[in-house]
């Protein structure tokens, strides 16, 4: 087998071969680009705004109702996250403050920065 005939059976592989139809919509290599983009597969990954994902004071998942929201089913269970960034399911978080009124994971004072799912 020719290195011809395997360079336009095997498009991708081929650098710069214009015989294909492909490589023509395409930029050849030169001295200021020294290879052509054949084919690209974008990735992303994601993540919580959280330090954690779990309620401290319940050990429920924050996506999921707390303990108390559960037995009532009456209520949506929302998240608040203080300004030092823990969050913790809003029900739990009200009876947490009535005793003390400093965050349970990093005892600083609890200041809400936002509520909300």
């Amino acid at each position: 087998m020719s290195r011809e005939y395997e360079s336009s059976k095997h498009e991708d592989v081929a650098m710069g071969d214009e015989s294909t139809s492909r490589s023509e919509n395409c930029p050849q290599p030169n001295a200021n680009r020294p290879f052509t983009l054949k084919k690209w597969n974008a990735a992303a990954t994601w993540c919580w705004d959280v330090d954690c994902d779990t309620c401290a004071i319940c050990r429920v998942h924050l996506m999921e109702e707390c303990l108390r929201c559960q037995a009532e089913t009456s209520s949506e269970c929302v998240c608040v996250w203080g300004e030092c960034n823990h969050s913790f399911h809003n029900c739990c978080m009200a009876a947490w403050i009535k005793m003390n009124p400093r965050c349970p994971l990093c005892q600083q004072e609890w200041v809400v920065q936002r509520i909300g799912k």
